[in-house]
């Protein structure tokens, strides 16, 4: 499960000068009311979008929530919302290369924040043109940014500025670039003791792992056995022209990205989407009909549906986060899935009934270093700190969820962190402490890039252990 992000990590934009009270008590990334207005159909409106999304990230705000409040203070349509989504997203995999580069043509952080994060979304276009397909000319790229820049009362002032910086890059980008790629978080886009932490843990793969949380991830679906099969629903994406191929027992990877509601059969509940390594969950708890089940901290609900498309159990969906149980509800509803859930706290028993579970999926709260390729934000949102803090958290909960499971019954751990304090680690100090007996499990599975010879390798950085618990004697 990841823990939501508490604060930034990186270092804030900042606020403009000489503000007023009243002022300061607004986000830097607060909406000025438009100078002019801009198309929605436009780039400019796009970047201006994109540069509110980061300035709120900066913030301390995590990228799809940040997403979500631009939606609706700007009222995109959907296509200007994909459009946004992915200029945030691929800055968010850029903000170390373009913030140096931004320093070494300034001297300072451009302020206010907003006006930083349309410098860092059109630096982050700019420098994706050099090493990919061009999602837009260069010349499109700095005439739209600087019309977003005089569509905006908060980043007026700066659109010679604005202007002055992109055409520099352009004139120098091969000098710059040589600069500023002698900086460890302008090579790798990640924060130097995140760089260091997977330098210490992983000696041999660490490049290969970095290099994969800055690639967008494949779009793999699972295939509900209650609706259909793995192949028949190859068949059925082959009839509309979608390519795909299997990775897994019910895992299916999209060829190209698509928005869900284009996936055929997603309203209906026939797939879901789920990483392939999440997709291990089910089959590893090796649940049967008639069995008590607990998944903890189920939100936002893929392995709680897995389960029930699996066999006919007796589940109990648990979360403490009230908004996020929600999500349950409504992933099982599309699935026509049904199970009790609850809002509760998995390291507290306030919500139980005393009687034991036969298995336990204990999906516990962690930083979600192997999932970064989906949440490039929380790199910059993390803190050093924070790895110790929720590895404690989620050792109380093991301690509470074992008491609750049966004798002769399993407890399957998963973590979506690379950080061994929060998986390999957690796993063996909970073994010893509680006699568990340690069954075959994936361990620790590292991110990497896809690689069409190896269609196993094409999954997130996940860790599993499983525990049975000794019979009574």
């Amino acid at each position: 499960m990841q823990e939501q992000p508490r604060k930034i990590l990186g270092k804030p934009a900042g606020k403009p000068a000489r503000q007023s009270a009243k002022a300061q008590t607004e986000t830097a990334a607060d909406t000025a009311l438009p100078l002019i207005e801009l198309k929605p159909d436009s780039l400019a409106f796009s970047l201006s979008g994109a540069a509110q999304a980061v300035a709120y990230v900066l913030e301390g705000t995590a990228l799809p929530q940040a997403l979500n409040k631009v939606f609706v203070q700007t009222q995109a349509l959907p296509q200007a919302r994909g459009a946004i989504q992915d200029i945030s997203y691929r800055t968010m995999r850029q903000v170390g290369r373009v913030d140096a580069l931004l320093k070494a043509m300034t001297n300072k952080t451009p302020e206010p924040a907003l006006l930083y994060g349309l410098l860092c979304c059109a630096l982050t276009l700019l420098v994706s043109n050099e090493n990919e397909v061009a999602p837009y000319e260069n010349f499109v790229v700095v005439d739209q940014t600087v019309t977003a820049a005089s569509a905006n009362s908060h980043m007026v002032f700066a659109k010679g500025m604005v202007n002055a910086v992109l055409r520099r890059y352009l004139r120098e980008k091969d000098e710059l670039l040589k600069l500023v790629m002698k900086q460890p978080a302008a090579v790798w886009n990640y924060p130097q003791w995140w760089v260091d932490q997977v330098k210490a843990a992983y000696p041999s793969d660490w490049q290969a792992i970095l290099t994969a949380g800055n690639h967008p991830p494949p779009l793999t679906l699972r295939v509900n056995r209650r609706a259909s099969s793995t192949e028949a629903y190859l068949q059925l994406l082959a009839n509309q022209q979608i390519g795909a191929r299997q990775i897994g027992p019910f895992a299916v990877r999209l060829d190209k990205p698509m928005p869900v509601q284009q996936i055929p059969g997603f309203e209906e509940g026939m797939v879901s989407v789920q990483d392939a390594a999440a997709q291990l969950a089910a089959p590893l708890l090796d649940v049967h009909d008639g069995m008590r089940v607990l998944d903890a901290c189920a939100a936002p609900g893929g392995k709680t549906g897995h389960l029930l498309e699996s066999a006919d159990i007796e589940l109990l969906a648990l979360d403490t986060d009230p908004a996020r149980v929600q999500k349950i509800h409504d992933n099982l509803a599309r699935l026509k899935l049904f199970c009790t859930i609850k809002d509760g706290d998995a390291s507290r028993s306030g919500w139980w009934d005393n009687k034991p579970y036969d298995r336990i999926l204990a999906d516990v709260p962690c930083t979600a270093s192997g999932v970064v390729r989906r949440h490039p934000d929380s790199r910059w949102l993390r803190r050093k700190t924070d790895t110790a803090q929720l590895a404690a958290l989620s050792s109380r909960i093991l301690d509470n969820l074992w008491r609750m499971l049966a004798p002769g019954g399993k407890l399957l751990m998963v973590t979506c962190s690379i950080w061994p304090a929060e998986s390999e680690q957690q796993a063996a100090a909970f073994a010893e402490k509680h006699g568990a007996i340690r069954l075959d499990a994936p361990g620790q599975l590292l991110p990497t890039l896809a690689n069409s010879s190896d269609a196993h390798n094409e999954h997130d950085g996940l860790f599993y252990a499983l525990f049975q618990k000794p019979e009574q004697s």
